[in-house]
């Protein structure tokens, strides 16, 4: 297995939005946005990024409900970039066919695929497929030890409360990745970063308000899991995922990103309750040096970056383009500075530094 100490990787995250234009008004169609998200695979494997992950949701203003298919429509055309989720909403899914599609994803892929499996941040799922919230955590713990065990194994004979039993049974296709590649994703419960070090799992965190250095107990707290439980530290794996937006100046990216970002997290925030709108100022903070919106230059998001490593030390950066609807163009061209311009600064700095 890999060192990573001093690896770190630098790719996309997307929910494939496909939510109304801030300015027109205009929603694109579902068809549209996947079709889109392929280029940008396309891309982001021609700009030498390592990771490209698109999110699992059911509703309607987001198009990425089967993030294997979408992965898999790339896989052929790239070579490189490693295709995951970000996330699965494993609660809710079969970890049988979780596996043989991401197994499927894998051999056509040649081992680039990878499973990020979480409990989701939107509930739509559960009633939709028939499982109740109550059930939400009990769900994950069950379909998780399915998951793990069904890589593990190519026959496999379990039993749990929620989903029938299976004995003695293979599941296929193999993966070529032996084992493939399973993280957490997690908002930032403590009790899924000690599960994840307790398995030896990587990690992965969603970074989308306050600071990102606030995150640095919970990373604390999965490294000291994991040690109890006999892992090496050396071979843990910990993400980030966070929105942003590279422009040519830091001025361009931050018009950009502001108005189809404001209005996603408007909508969000009315859904949950937040009490407070999402407006300029507090996404001008968030811009901040320490803020959770890596939007900028590309100097300027490779600081935030290598800050973010500093105090995490994080071995993998997912840059969220797009948290509402922009021109394609523009997300191409984010894509595009993130590859050529961004990471090269990062990587160079973390080889001098390292």
């Amino acid at each position: 297995m890999t060192d990573w100490t001093n690896n770190m990787e630098i790719g996309i995250s997307t929910f494939l939005e496909a939510t109304p234009d801030p300015v027109t008004g205009v929603v694109m169609s579902h068809a549209e946005r996947l079709r889109e998200a392929v280029e940008e695979i396309v891309l982001a494997d021609q700009v030498g990024l390592d990771v490209y992950g698109i999110g699992e949701h059911h509703r309607a203003d987001y198009a990425g409900s089967a993030p294997a298919i979408v992965l898999a429509a790339a896989a052929a055309m790239t070579t490189h970039i490693r295709l995951t989720s970000a996330v699965t909403v494993l609660s809710s899914d079969d970890p049988v066919r979780v596996y043989q599609q991401f197994s499927t994803l894998d051999g056509i892929s040649n081992g680039r695929a990878e499973i990020m499996a979480g409990r989701g941040s939107f509930t739509e799922s559960f009633p939709l497929f028939g499982y109740s919230l109550d059930d939400y955590d009990e769900l994950f713990e069950e379909n998780l030890e399915l998951l793990l065990a069904i890589r593990a194994s190519e026959k496999v004979t379990w039993r749990g409360g929620h989903r029938p039993a299976i004995h003695n049974l293979g599941v296929y296709p193999r993966s070529v990745q032996s084992p493939l590649p399973v993280w957490i994703a997690s908002g930032g419960n403590p009790e899924s970063a000690v599960r994840a070090g307790t398995l030896g799992l990587p990690i992965a965190l969603a970074i989308i308000g306050g600071m990102p250095e606030s995150f640095a107990p919970l990373v604390a707290l999965y490294k000291e899991a994991a040690v109890r439980a006999g892992h090496d530290p050396a071979k843990l794996q910990i993400a980030t995922h966070s929105h942003g937006f590279v422009g040519e100046t830091t001025e361009q990216a931050a018009g950009l990103f502001y108005p189809s970002t404001a209005a996603q997290m408007n909508v969000i925030g009315r859904e949950r309750g937040w009490g407070q709108r999402y407006d300029r100022a507090a996404y001008d903070a968030a811009r901040s040096l320490r803020g959770a919106l890596y939007v900028g230059d590309a100097e300027y998001v490779a600081e935030k970056i290598i800050l973010l490593r500093k105090n995490l030390g994080v071995t993998r950066f997912f840059l969220h383009v797009n948290v509402g609807t922009m021109p394609h163009r523009e997300v191409m061209r984010a894509i595009e500075l993130l590859g050529t311009k961004v990471a090269p600064i990062v990587r160079k700095e973390l080889a001098r530094n390292d």
